[in-house]
């Protein structure tokens, strides 16, 4: 292990890799929320009764899990440039992770929600629920247990693929690395050390996703205003036990 460390002097490229680190939490976060957003309206249209919207969902989804991310990123970033359009490192590589990942959490959300049952859909619209509400407090809900393992994976996994900014110079750990390597010539050690960083990256989240999954499967509420919610529930429901009870004693 010692190893790793000789004949690099890590503590000169401390900031740079401070810099690179928060560089791709951005692109990771930035990246999977844009990612869920186009996800979940590509699988609402995906699901229209409406024939053109569902097919242009189609159509994006079929396109962009069938095209390499790094296609991609070279065709908004290069690509772009070379017409007048020109983004930054962070937006192409954003935008890139953001259609890419989105594809794929399309048909996770879209499993999902067919894997609701239909009478719940009309137990709502029976007891006056409109279609908006019906889709937010009784369908979403239920989806989102169906979708939370696929979506775990695709969120560790698009944290790792940040490492193809590399090939745009995204300025994240692997483009740090390379520079690095570049400067010190020691490769092997530089690129185990970003290596190990990553893992202590997406070995966390991946737990942290294990137990919101499990939480989510257990039942547990897992808003402040739902577990509020679900406590003045359990407390009227001891209460009403309790009257019941000393009214037959």
């Amino acid at each position: 292990m010692n190893d790793l460390f000789q004949g690099v002097p890590w503590a000169d490229y401390v900031p740079d890799l401070w810099a690179a680190f928060l560089s791709t939490l951005s692109y990771t976060v930035v990246s999977f929320v844009a990612a869920a957003v186009i996800g979940l309206v590509t699988a609402l249209a995906r699901l229209a009764k409406f024939r053109p919207v569902s097919a242009a969902a189609q159509i994006y989804t079929e396109t962009f899990k069938n095209l390499p991310l790094i296609t991609e990123l070279y065709i908004l970033y290069f690509g772009l440039a070379s017409v007048g359009v020109n983004l930054s490192a962070f937006q192409a590589g954003s935008l890139g992770l953001a259609l890419f990942y989105g594809a794929y959490l399309s048909e996770i959300f879209r499993a999902g929600l067919r894997g609701v049952p239909k009478a719940q859909r009309e137990a709502a619209y029976a007891l006056g629920l409109s279609s908006g509400r019906t889709l937010r407090h009784v369908i979403l809900p239920q989806a989102a247990r169906i979708a939370v393992p696929g979506t775990s994976t695709m969120m560790v996994d698009l944290l790792k693929g940040t490492s193809l900014m590399v090939a745009i110079g995204g300025g994240e750990l692997m483009t740090q690395g390379t520079l690095i390597a570049s400067d010190t010539f020691r490769a092997l050690q530089v690129y185990i050390v970003i290596g190990l960083i990553y893992l202590a990256l997406c070995a966390p989240l991946s737990r942290l996703m294990l137990r919101l999954e499990r939480r989510m499967h257990a039942g547990d509420a897992l808003s402040p205003n739902r577990r509020r919610v679900c406590g003045l529930i359990r407390q009227a429901q001891q209460d009403g036990t309790a009257l019941y009870a000393s009214s037959r004693s």
